[in-house]
Parts: C-alpha cells; sequence; structure tokens
C-alpha cells in the first residue's frame, strides 16, 4: 500500500471515528488526573470537588434534559408507525430478550459467588458515612417497594411524572421506648424527585398503540411526535460533542472524592473482582452466544462502534442519560428507527443485566460475611428478587443500592448491610451501567434482524404504487 493511500485511510479513519477518539481520551485522562491529584495534594473539601465536577455536571444536565422528550416522542412514533400486529411481535422479541440476559445474568452472578465464595474471611471496616447511606436506605419495605413500581407504571398525573415518582415513606415513631418492627411503623404517600420512567414508557406505548389504530385520524399526531423525536436527535448530535470534556471531569471529581483505593480494594477486592467477572463473562461471553445464535454474525463489531456511547455511560453512570447518544449511534449504523425508538427507550428502563448480576452476587456476599446459611430456595429467591428489583431500578445512578435492600431482605438479612459494599458502588455502578448499555444496544440490532422481513412486508402493505416501485428497486439492489 501506497504512503499517500495509508494517510488517506487514516485521515478518514480519524474522521470518522473522532468522537468516540476524544470520548475515550476524556475517560483515561479524567482517571490520571483524579489519580495524580489525590495521591499529590491533601483531602479536598466538598466545594472544591463541586468545583472540579461543574463541566461534568453542566453535560449530565444537558443529557437528562433530553431524557423525558426523547423517550415520549420515540416509543410514541415508534409504535403509531406499525399497525398493532407489527408492533407486538418486536415488543415479544425484544421482551424476551431481555428476560433471557437478566436470567442468565443472574444465574452467572450466582454461580460465581457460590464458586469464588468472596464473602469468607472478608475484614471489612465501614466509613461512618456509608453506615449513615446504609440507614437511610434500610428504611424501606418489600412489598412497598413492589408497590411503588406498579402504581408508578400507571401514573395518575402524566404532567407530574415528568418531574416526581411515587414513593411509600415510613415515619419512625421516635417517642417510643423500644424498637418497632418497620411493618408498624406509619406510613404516608410521598413523592421523589426524578422522573417517573416507568409510568411515562407505559403511558407513551398506550398513546402510541392508540394512535397507530386511529390511521388517517391519528396521522396528526404521529407527524407531531415523529418530529419531535427527530429535533430531540439534532439536539442531541450537537449536545454529545461536549461528551469528551464532561467525561473527563466527571471522572475526576469522582476519583478525588473517593476514600483510599488501597484499603478498599483491601477489604472488598474479592467482592470487587467477583463482579467485574461476571459482568465481562456476561456482557462478551452470554450475551455474544446470544446476539450470535440470532443473528449468526459475532457482535464485536457493533460493540466497537458503540465505543463512545460506553465511555460516556461509564462517565455518568446512567443508561437512561445515555439513551439519546446510544438511539444516535445506532441510527448511523442503519438500524430501523422504529424497532430502535421503541427498544432502546424500554430497554433503558427495564433491561439492568448488570444490575440484577450485581444484586445476586452481592446479596450472598454479605450473607457469607455474615455466615448466614443460605439454601436452593434461598438461592431461588434471590434470582426471582434480583430480577424483580433490577426492573425497579429506573436508570438513573446507583438505584440499586435501593432495590438492594429487597434481594438482602429475601436473604434474611439486616437492610442496613447495604452498607458493607457501598465503598465499591460508585465504581461498579458505571461498570454494570457500560454492560446494561450495551446490552440494550445489542438487543436492539438482534431485534430488528429478526424483525426485518416482518418490517418490510408492513411498509409494501402501506406504500403507495410508486413508493411499491422504489421498495422493489432498492430490494433488487441489495439482492
Amino acid at each position: 500500500m501506497t504512503r499517500p493511500k495509508l494517510q488517506s485511510k487514516c485521515h478518514g479513519f480519524v474522521g470518522e471515528n473522532l468522537l468516540t477518539i476524544l470520548t475515550l481520551i476524556g475517560v483515561f485522562a479524567g482517571g490520571l488526573v483524579g489519580f495524580i491529584i489525590k495521591n499529590s495534594t491533601g483531602e479536598w473539601s466538598k466545594r472544591e470537588i463541586m468545583y472540579i465536577s461543574f463541566p461534568g455536571e453542566i453535560f449530565l444536565r444537558m443529557l437528562k434534559c433530553l431524557i423525558v422528550p426523547l423517550l415520549v416522542s420515540s416509543i410514541t412514533s415508534a409504535i403509531g408507525g406499525l399497525d398493532l400486529s407489527m408492533s407486538s411481535k418486536i415488543a415479544t422479541r425484544a421482551i424476551c430478550y431481555y428476560f433471557i440476559t437478566t436470567i442468565s445474568a443472574v444465574i452467572l452472578g450466582i454461580c460465581l459467588v457460590t464458586t469464588i465464595r468472596p464473602g469468607d474471611g472478608a475484614q471489612i471496616v465501614t466509613s461512618a458515612i456509608s453506615e449513615k447511606t446504609g440507614e437511610e436506605a434500610s428504611k424501606v419495605m418489600t412489598p412497598d417497594t413492589l408497590m411503588d413500581l406498579v402504581r408508578n407504571m400507571f401514573t395518575d398525573n402524566i404532567v407530574g411524572s415528568t418531574l416526581q415518582q411515587y414513593q411509600t415513606k415510613l415515619e419512625e415513631n421516635k417517642t417510643a421506648t423500644e424498637p418497632i418492627p418497620l411493618n408498624m411503623w406509619a406510613f404516608k404517600e410521598s413523592k421523589r424527585d426524578g422522573s417517573n420512567v416507568l409510568g411515562l414508557v407505559m403511558f407513551s406505548i398506550i398513546l402510541g398503540t392508540t394512535i397507530g389504530r386511529m390511521r388517517e385520524k391519528g396521522q396528526l399526531l404521529q407527524d407531531f411526535f415523529s418530529t419531535l423525536s427527530e429535533a430531540m436527535m439534532i439536539i442531541t448530535s450537537w449536545v454529545i460533542w461536549i461528551s469528551p470534556l464532561g467525561v473527563a471531569f466527571l471522572i475526576a471529581a469522582k476519583i478525588i472524592e473517593m476514600e483510599s483505593l488501597a484499603s478498599t480494594i483491601q477489604s472488598l477486592g474479592w467482592y470487587f473482582l467477583t463482579v467485574m467477572l461476571g459482568l465481562l463473562l456476561h456482557g462478551f461471553g452470554t450475551i455474544a452466544v446470544i446476539f450470535f445464535l440470532g443473528t449468526r454474525t459475532l457482535p464485536f463489531r457493533y460493540v466497537a462502534k458503540l465505543s463512545q456511547v460506553l465511555a460516556t455511560a461509564f462517565g455518568t453512570g446512567s443508561s437512561s442519560a445515555t439513551m439519546p447518544l446510544t438511539i444516535k449511534c445506532l441510527d448511523g449504523m442503519g438500524i430501523d428507527p422504529r424497532v430502535t425508538r421503541f427498544v432502546i427507550p424500554v430497554g433503558a428502563t427495564i433491561n439492568m443485566d448488570g444490575t440484577a448480576l450485581y444484586e445476586a452476587v452481592a446479596a450472598l456476599f454479605i450473607a457469607q460475611f455474615r455466615k448466614v446459611d443460605y439454601t436452593f430456595g434461598n438461592i431461588v429467591a434471590v434470582s426471582i428478587t434480583a430480577t424483580a428489583a433490577s426492573i425497579g431500578a429506573a436508570g438513573i445512578p446507583q438505584a440499586g443500592l435501593v432495590t438492594m435492600v429487597m434481594v438482602l431482605d429475601t436473604v434474611g438479612l439486616p437492610a442496613k448491610d447495604v452498607s458493607l459494599i457501598i465503598a465499591v458502588d460508585w465504581l461498579l455502578d458505571r461498570f454494570r451501567t457500560t454492560i446494561n448499555v450495551m446490552c440494550d444496544a445489542l438487543g436492539t440490532i438482534l431485534v430488528n434482524h429478526l424483525s426485518k422481513k416482518d418490517l418490510q412486508s408492513a411498509d409494501r402493505l402501506n406504500a403507495e404504487p410508486h413508493e411499491l416501485m422504489e421498495l422493489g428497486a432498492n430490494g433488487h439492489e441489495k439482492e
């Protein structure tokens, strides 16, 4: 190969992947700067750390601002553009994929934690901050969490759901002289800040189905949501150019903020390695096998194209915040927008493989540390609860800590034991979010592959005569 041709190829590669390269540089630069600052200076105050994280915070706020309009418009326009039978086929394939991958993740996590047994002989020292966080997280009951999940799915105020979620709050009787069981505490209805993503997804699915059934009468609404979705994607294409800088500052600030890395690894090293091994085996083993069985191709070239999305997921620690970038990236790969705009928002809400694996490992790790024996029945219960809890962790950073209480309750462990694993949760949260996002993206490509013929048939049924000629010509070209 001549030198000019090689230079031309190199320039072309850099030009096509400039944003991905810059984002990866941002991840490594943020980590490196964070470690250098932490090891060469004294302890930083919260205000100083806030100054460091400020550019990253602005980037994260811009991404989060896009979540609600993009989620609602994408799901509604995707389902509204298909007939009911086609929508149900895509939804069935996506949900089957989510179910298989989540169950596989939980089983893999349980196999690893029962084989490696990281909790045996572990020496964990918790800080006052970890204990306080664990104390706050423990003031919930599993039935309340599950019922709140259903209540949030069927929201009573769609506008309010863009701002707040329903939560059952327990009230401690501070005048009591003796400890009172949680089920005897008073409770009240309350709202917590944060979009009710489950309610918005459910409403969007129903609205999209209704628009699809209305046909010509609903075309005006369909055009509105399609245009809104396109507008959100254009804004996303502007915002993503800030991602290298935003991710770098987010990671640097988090590393400066963390406690001693050496002591953390010394006490929780085997637990950390068990979760990391599980995530790697699931992401590049289980998911790769499922993807290959469905498409007869290996997923690694697609994963390479998702590098920038995965780096952003690692930096933000939020699958919902990464959703606009994921959709943009898959559009660039040529995936049908009707599939992308349905599967990705739903997947970012309910498909949390990494979280399910982490919660199963964490619960049995704590049981091993506390010398609590668990039976096969307990393991089955952990599998079911970890799957349900991962659905409840709706795409927000460290939501797994709250749902973790449900899984601990299954094994009969006190909820305050969450404090034992908080020291490494922030880092594991970023790795499992990365696996969640990768799983959603590969699932979308898989569902698109399985639905291709059905989508082409639907296009032919709904096309005008001149459009049919174009579809036929395109079909001959591909052959």
